[in-house]
């Protein structure tokens, strides 16, 4: 019962979030159009005086939005983490006791049709489950993004070899979430100068893997792109 109510609840947590990490990407796509603001550009033009090709009140909403959904998406991710591994210990302690069955085919239909709806809701999710007649025993591996693509050249290298702007950043290589992200995220790319590097992204909640080639171009960097730590 304590783990049904934990997956319930983590379900529910990962719906929030992802309609967060919707309404933030719509807000940086906003920002980021061509001859915007970006998510920290100067809001006055090189005069001083405050710049009137921009909507300036409805740029400072939208950031000061922003900010609040990254941290709410931060709360709802810590909220996550830990549930995760209460279910991984769930399954883990299930499956060292041999299932019992109660020989009662509507029970049993009752139990395989609720997994089959909990997959269903979790395929969308990005939640993997694997399909056992057991509601307790199931394997649940989450994809949380890291980072997001909140900056990106037109004919760059992250460009040309598929980024979009949005992208959520899951793996990049050896770089996965943890400390220290833009420092490893940096040395990736130039201990992989020529060299494609494996990545997976979320993208409108679906899972993508693509390759990255950092390269030398006619802009700043070795990929063009910019990525915003979650």
């Amino acid at each position: 019962m304590v783990a049904t109510n934990v997956k319930a609840e983590t379900m529910s947590l990962m719906d929030k979030r992802t309609a967060i990490e919707a309404e933030m990407n719509a807000i940086i796509e906003r920002l980021s159009q061509p001859g915007g603001p970006g998510l920290s550009g100067n809001l006055v033009d090189s005069e001083g005086f405050p710049r009137t090709d921009i909507d300036i009140p409805v740029v400072r909403a939208e950031r000061r939005r922003l900010a609040e959904l990254r941290n709410d998406h931060k709360e709802i991710t810590e909220k996550i983490n830990p549930n995760i591994q209460i279910l991984h210990a769930a399954r883990l302690g299930n499956k060292s006791s041999p299932l019992k069955s109660s020989g009662n085919d509507d029970g049993s239909n009752t139990q395989t049709s609720s997994v089959i709806n909990v997959v269903a809701s979790a395929s969308s999710q990005n939640v993997l489950l694997s399909h056992s007649p057991s509601f307790m025993d199931v394997d649940i591996v989450v994809s949380i993004p890291f980072a997001t693509v909140d900056e990106i050249a037109d004919a760059s290298p992250a460009a040309e070899d598929g980024l979009q702007l949005g992208d959520q950043i899951v793996k990049f290589g050896n770089v996965e979430a943890g400390d220290n992200l833009p420092q490893r995220l940096a040395f990736e790319s130039q201990s992989n100068l020529g060299c494609a590097i494996p990545v997976v992204i979320m993208r409108q909640g679906a899972l993508i893997s693509l390759t990255v080639t950092p390269r030398t171009w006619q802009g700043r960097g070795l990929l063009g792109c910019h990525f915003r730590i979650l």
